[in-house]
C-alpha cells in the first residue's frame, strides 16, 4: 500500500470533540481493533447452532425443511433510491411488466405510468432528467414557515399559530446545530486533508525521493532529530495502524460538503426537475420509467439481499429463492419526501407487490396523514410493510424514525407493518449493531445489518451496515414464508416472524451507541430492544408455518 493512500489523522482529539465527527465516525469510520475478526462469509444466511453465528438460518431451512416442497413467486417491492436491474446476480429476479410494451412512449396497461417496465422512478422528470441530491425535512419545513414566523412576537399569535411557532422555534434550533457541526466537520476534514499533503511532501523530500515512489518500509530509513519529521513518522505510523486510507478521507469531506451543500441548504430546491404539483397530493402520476436513476448503491445492495440467484454459484445468496424485485425509486440523496413516499406504496400494492421492502426514514414528515392512508391500503390488500428502524442510536418508543407504524387516524398500530432493528454477529459485546435504533414498544424484531455482503451497481458487491440491510433480510424471510405457504396472508406472517424469533434468556448485550468492550456497564437485556425480544429466525418460522397450515387443512 502506497503512503500517497495513507489517511494522515493528526490529532485524535481534535477530531473527536467535533460531535459531527463522532456522528460520522459512528456510521462509516473503519474498526481501529486491529485484533477484531472478520464477519464469516455469508453470515446472515447461517445457523446459530450448526454455524456457530447468529443468523437467520436460510441455509439451514433450504436444506431440511423445504427440499422439494413446491413454491410460487413473491413479489417484494423496493422503495428506495434506485436499483440496477441488469446486475448479474439479478437476472431473473426483476418484475417485469408484462401487460407494458417497452419504450413504445404508450400507458399500454392503462395504470397511468408510461413503460414502467421494471416499477417507477417518482423523482425523474418526463424529459429523462433525475433528482439526485435533496434537502432535509428540517431544512424544507424550515423554509416553509420561516417566512411567517421569523421575527415574530408569540404575543401577537393565535392559539393554532402559537404552536406552529413552537414547532417553528424547534426547527431552528435543531437546524442551527447541524450547520454548525457539519460546517465545523468539512472545515476540520479539509484542514486534515491539506495535513496529509505536508506530511507527504515533507518525509518525500527528506527522502529525496517522489511521493508515488513512497512506500510503508521508507519510514524505516527516516532518522531525523528534525520534531516536524519525527510528528510525521509518528501520525503516519498511527494510520497505518488504523487502516485509515485517503479514499476515506475524500468519502469523509464529501459527506459534509452533501451536508452544507444540498441537505441543510436552504436556497436549494431540485423539485422542479420531477415538475409536479408537490401541494396536490392527489397528483399521483408524474416522474419517468428509469428505476435506476444517478445513484443505485444502496437499492441494489437492499435488493440483492432479498434476491440475489441463490443457484448460480455468482457473487453471493439472497434470502428468498423464488422472488421478484419492484423497482420503486423514491429516496433521493437526502430525505424523501411525504407525497412520494405514499405514491410509491400505491403504486406498489396496486401493480401486485405482496411485501413492500422500505430501507429509509427521517426525523420529521409534514404530510403524515397521506403516509399513513397509503400504508392502510396496503393492508387493506393484503400487503405487507417492512421499515428499517434507522441507524441513530435512539430509542424510538422517545424519538421519531418516519415513516412509522403509528397511525395518527387511528389508535392502533398498522397490523401489516414490521419495525427491523439491526444485530451483528460477534459476542454479546458485538451482538447489535451499535448505529441501531430500537424500542421496546417501538421495533418489532431485530435482523443481522452488520457487514452485510451482497450486490452494488454494474455487477459489483460490497459489504454495508445498518438497519437498511436488516429491512431487506427480514423482506427475504417474509418472501420465502408466503412463496411456500401462500395460505397466509400478511398478518399471519408478520405473526409467525415475530413468534417464531430467537430468544436469548435475558442476555445481556451490547447497546447502541455504547462502546463494545467486554464488560461495559451500559449493557442491556437484548429483549428490553424490542417487542418480540428476538431474532429474525427462517427455520422455526418455516416450521412454525408448517404447522399453522397443517391446522388450517385438517378443518
Amino acid at each position: 500500500m502506497k503512503i500517497r493512500h495513507i489517511l494522515l489523522l493528526l490529532a485524535t482529539n481534535i477530531l473527536v470533540s467535533s460531535s459531527a465527527m463522532q456522528a460520522y465516525a459512528t456510521n462509516n469510520w473503519p474498526e481501529n481493533d486491529s485484533t477484531k475478526k472478520e464477519a464469516p462469509e455469508n453470515w446472515f444466511n447461517l445457523d446459530r447452532e450448526t454455524d456457530n453465528v447468529q443468523g437467520v438460518s436460510t441455509e439451514k431451512t433450504y436444506q431440511e425443511l423445504l427440499g422439494e416442497k413446491e413454491s410460487r413467486t413473491v413479489v417484494v417491492a423496493v422503495i428506495d433510491g434506485g436499483v440496477d436491474v441488469e446486475h448479474e446476480d439479478l437476472q431473473g429476479k426483476i418484475w417485469i411488466n408484462e401487460d407494458e410494451i417497452p419504450g413504445n412512449g404508450k400507458d399500454d396497461d392503462g395504470n397511468g405510468y408510461i413503460d414502467d417496465i421494471y416499477g417507477w422512478n417518482f423523482l425523474g422528470g418526463p424529459d429523462g432528467e433525475n433528482v439526485h441530491h435533496d434537502t432535509y425535512e428540517l431544512t424544507r419545513e424550515l423554509v416553509r414557515l420561516e417566512p411567517k414566523y421569523e421575527g415574530a412576537n408569540p404575543d401577537d399569535l393565535s392559539k393554532k399559530e402559537k404552536k406552529e411557532y413552537e414547532y417553528y422555534q424547534k426547527l431552528k434550533e435543531d437546524y442551527d446545530t447541524e450547520m454548525s457541526q457539519m460546517q465545523e466537520g468539512l472545515k476540520n476534514f479539509a484542514g486534515l486533508k491539506e495535513m496529509v499533503a505536508q506530511s507527504m511532501r515533507l518525509i518525500a523530500a527528506y527522502l529525496n525521493m517522489e511521493e508515488e515512489d513512497l512506500e510503508p518500509a521508507s519510514l524505516e530509513q527516516v532518522n531525523s532529530p528534525d520534531e516536524r519529521i519525527k510528528r510525521a513518522v509518528s501520525v503516519i505510523d498511527y494510520a497505518l495502524e488504523n487502516d485509515l486510507n485517503m479514499e476515506y478521507l475524500e468519502e469523509a469531506i464529501e459527506y459534509f460538503e452533501n451536508q452544507v451543500k444540498y441537505y441543510l441548504n436552504k436556497e436549494f430546491n431540485p423539485r422542479s426537475i420531477v415538475g409536479d404539483d408537490y401541494d396536490d397530493l392527489s397528483d399521483r402520476v408524474y416522474g419517468n420509467p428509469d428505476v435506476a436513476g444517478p445513484d443505485a448503491d444502496h437499492g441494489t445492495h437492499v435488493a440483492g439481499i432479498i434476491a440475489a440467484n441463490r443457484d448460480n454459484k455468482l457473487g453471493m445468496k439472497g434470502v428468498a429463492n423464488d422472488v421478484k424485485i419492484m423497482a420503486i425509486r423514491a429516496v433521493p440523496d437526502g430525505d424523501e419526501h411525504d407525497k412520494d413516499v405514499a405514491n410509491a406504496i400505491r403504486y406498489a400494492v396496486d401493480n401486485g407487490a405482496d411485501i413492500i421492502n422500505m430501507s429509509f426514514g427521517k426525523s420529521y414528515s409534514p404530510q403524515k396523514a397521506y403516509v399513513d392512508e397509503a400504508v392502510l391500503y396496503a393492508e387493506e390488500k393484503g400487503v405487507l410493510l417492512v421499515h428499517a428502524a434507522g441507524n441513530d442510536s435512539k430509542n424510538l418508543d422517545d424519538a421519531n424514525n418516519f415513516p412509522t407504524k403509528d397511525l395518527d387516524n387511528r389508535r392502533k398500530d398498522a397490523k401489516n407493518w414490521l419495525e427491523i432493528g439491526a444485530s451483528s454477529w460477534g459476542d454479546a459485546t458485538n451482538f447489535v449493531g451499535e448505529f441501531s435504533n430500537y424500542g421496546k414498544k417501538s421495533v418489532d424484531v431485530f435482523a443481522p445489518g452488520v457487514d452485510i455482503y451482497s450486490t452494488m451497481p454494474g455487477s459489483e458487491y460490497e459489504e454495508q451496515n445498518g438497519t437498511s440491510m436488516a429491512a431487506p433480510v427480514t423482506s427475504g424471510v417474509a418472501a420465502l414464508l408466503m412463496s411456500y405457504y401462500p395460505e397466509l396472508d400478511a398478518v399471519q406472517v408478520k405473526d409467525v416472524i415475530m413468534k417464531s424469533a430467537s430468544r436469548f434468556d435475558a442476555m445481556k448485550v451490547n447497546k447502541p451507541g455504547q462502546p463494545e468492550e467486554e464488560g461495559a456497564e451500559d449493557m442491556i437485556v437484548f429483549e428490553e430492544l424490542s417487542v418480540s425480544g428476538g431474532i429474525i429466525n427462517a427455520y422455526e418460522a418455516v416450521k412454525l408455518a408448517e404447522s399453522m397450515t397443517m391446522k388450517k387443512s385438517r378443518r
